[in-house]
C-alpha cells in the first residue's frame, strides 16, 4: 500500500499535538497565520510540518519579535552613513 509522505506526517503530527493542527487556529487564505492563546510556543510549525516554522501571532513577543524584524533593518540603513563614518 503506498502512503503519502506527508499525508503521513500530518496524521503523526495531528495525534501528537491535535491543538496545533485544529484548523480554527489558522487563518485562511493563501498565507497561513498561526493564533492560538492557549499554545504558549514563540515559534510553531507550520501547518505543513515540512514548510518551516511560523510565529504563534497570540503570544506576548510575536509583535515585539516581528516589530523588530522590521525596524531594525531600517534603522540600520538610515543611519548607515554614520556608522561607517564611526567605524572607518
Amino acid at each position: 500500500m503506498y502512503y503519502n509522505a506527508n499525508v503521513l506526517a500530518l496524521k503523526v503530527a495531528a495525534m501528537i499535538d491535535p491543538v496545533h493542527h485544529t484548523l480554527t487556529n489558522w487563518s485562511r487564505g493563501p498565507i497561513k497565520l498561526y493564533f492560538n492563546r492557549a499554545d504558549m510556543r514563540l515559534f510553531v510549525p507550520k501547518h505543513v510540518a515540512s514548510a518551516g516554522w511560523t510565529f504563534n501571532l497570540a503570544h506576548p513577543a510575536a509583535a515585539l519579535v516581528m516589530v523588530t524584524v522590521m525596524v531594525l533593518p531600517t534603522v540600520l540603513v538610515a543611519f548607515a552613513p554614520a556608522i561607517v563614518r564611526i567605524f572607518h
